[in-house]
């Protein structure tokens, strides 16, 4: 492998993704990912067997990135004591940097992957659902802390997780659709207040 072996691919894997993101993997060919990342096809074919092997090292390399945005919030808040106030400020993290993240991506690349069945039936599904799982673990853990201290019921805590996940998911969406980058950081502003007012109610 030659020296910048590892900066190559991840160059390519780096225009893949916004090119996915941006046009779908279907749309998407090696010859404009080639062309974007400056490189070669026998470059790309040195990293990659197929366009099947790119889309799995995409979503694999998203998930990692994604599991890492998560894992930097909850070290932001971990020196938060009182757990009603570390969950707000968890959400305010993501809230925060909304317009950032919007700034970077107009979407996201687990929709670009989840609206191509041969992708699904291919396996690559198996890696978002990893991330779905960190992130449902983690909020888990938060909103049942913030619970006990609150002495409140939020009923079923997986669900409530879930849903801060794909307000992610939708808002993405929302703004794609709408050309409106800010609904973003509106959506994760909605969830918040809403977590807010049922725990600090009393």
């Amino acid at each position: 492998m030659p020296k910048d072996g590892t900066i190559n691919r991840e160059r390519i894997l780096e225009s893949a993704t916004h090119l996915v993101i941006e046009n779908g993997f279907a749309a998407t060919s090696l010859d404009q990912v080639i062309a974007a990342a400056g490189t070669s096809k026998g470059a790309f074919f040195h990293h990659f067997a197929s366009k099947f092997d790119l889309a799995q090292a995409l979503t694999e390399r998203y998930v990692e990135a994604d599991i890492a945005v998560l894992n930097g919030a909850l070290v932001a808040t971990s020196d938060i004591v009182d757990p009603v106030d570390r969950l707000i400020a968890f959400m305010r993290f993501f809230e925060d940097g909304a317009d950032e993240l919007m700034e970077e991506q107009s979407s996201c690349l687990y929709i670009s992957v989840l609206t191509e069945q041969q992708l699904i039936t291919h396996g690559t599904a198996q890696s978002i659902n990893r991330a779905i799982e960190a992130w449902r673990h983690e909020i888990v853990d938060l909103l049942t802390a913030a619970a006990a201290s609150a002495a409140v019921d939020l009923g079923d805590l997986d669900a409530l997780a879930d849903h801060v996940f794909v307000t992610f998911e939708g808002a993405f969406l929302l703004s794609r659709s709408t050309g409106e980058p800010s609904h973003m950081r509106t959506q994760l502003g909605v969830v918040r207040r809403l977590l807010e007012g049922v725990l600090r109610a009393r």
